[in-house]
C-alpha cells in the first residue's frame, strides 16, 4: 500500500514510518524539516517530501500516488492553538485535489467519555480537558472538519502516549472508550493505525485504543 504520512518526524510518526516500511508499504513522509527524520528512515523505501502542511497546494502533489493518508500531527498542549484544525483543513483540501479518499487521523480519547467509568467520566477526563484546553478545543474543531468531509475517514482516539517499548498487544473499541485507558506505547499505536488502513469496518467511525 502507498501511504502518505504527516508528522513523520515526530515520535509517533517515526514509529509509523519504521513499521510501514517493515511491512512492505511504500511510504511518503511529508515534513517541514527533513532533518527531523532519522537518517536510517530516508532510504529507498521512503520518499521524503519537504512541504508545509498548512499549504494544501504544496502538499497535494505529494499525495498524487497515495492510497491512504495518515496524520500523526499534534498540537502544543495547554496553549490556545489552531495547529490541529488548520492542518486538518489543509490535508482534507489536498486529498480532494489529489482524489485520495482514505484518511486516518489521530486525536485524543479525552474528547469523549462514552463507555468510561465514574472516575474518568467525572474526574479524569474533565481535568485532562482543562489542563490541555488548547489541544482539546482544537482537536474538536479538527474532528468537526473531518466529519463534514466526504472522505473515508477513521479517527483514532488515544489516551496518554508513552515512549515505552511495544507490548505487542492493545485493546480497541468502536465509538466508546475501552476500560481503564490510562496510556498506550507509541509503537503499539503505530501498529494499530497500520492495521486500520485496510479495515473497512472502521470507516467513518471513531476507534478508541489503549494498552
Amino acid at each position: 500500500m502507498r501511504i502518505a504520512i504527516f508528522g513523520a518526524s515526530g515520535r509517533t510518526g517515526r514509529q509509523l514510518v519504521e513499521q510501514a516500511v517493515a511491512k512492505g508499504h511504500q511510504v511518503t513522509a511529508i515534513v517541514r524539516n527533513p532533518d527531523g527524520l532519522a537518517s536510517d528512515l530516508r532510504g529507498a523505501e521512503v520518499r521524503l517530501v519537504k512541504a508545509d502542511v498548512m499549504d494544501p497546494g504544496a502538499i497535494a502533489p505529494a499525495l498524487a500516488d497515495a492510497d491512504t493518508v495518515v496524520s500523526a500531527l499534534s498540537g502544543p498542549g495547554r496553549a490556545p492553538s489552531s495547529v490541529w484544525s488548520k492542518s486538518t483543513r489543509s490535508i482534507v483540501e489536498a486529498m480532494r485535489e489529489a482524489s485520495v479518499r482514505r484518511y486516518i487521523a489521530i486525536t485524543g480519547s479525552m474528547l469523549d467519555a462514552t463507555g468510561d467509568g465514574p472516575f474518568f467520566r467525572y474526574i479524569g477526563k474533565p481535568i485532562a480537558r482543562r489542563m490541555l484546553k488548547g489541544s482539546a478545543d482544537d482537536m474538536r474543531r479538527a474532528e468537526h472538519l473531518i466529519h463534514e468531509s466526504d472522505l473515508d475517514w477513521t479517527i483514532i482516539r488515544v489516551p496518554r502516549l508513552t515512549d515505552r517499548p511495544a507490548r505487542g498487544r492493545y485493546r480497541i473499541a468502536l465509538e466508546r472508550n475501552v476500560p481503564r485507558e490510562f496510556s498506550l506505547p507509541r509503537p503499539d499505536l503505530a501498529t494499530c493505525a497500520l492495521a486500520v488502513l485496510a479495515d473497512d469496518a472502521t470507516i467513518r467511525h471513531h476507534l478508541f485504543v489503549a494498552r
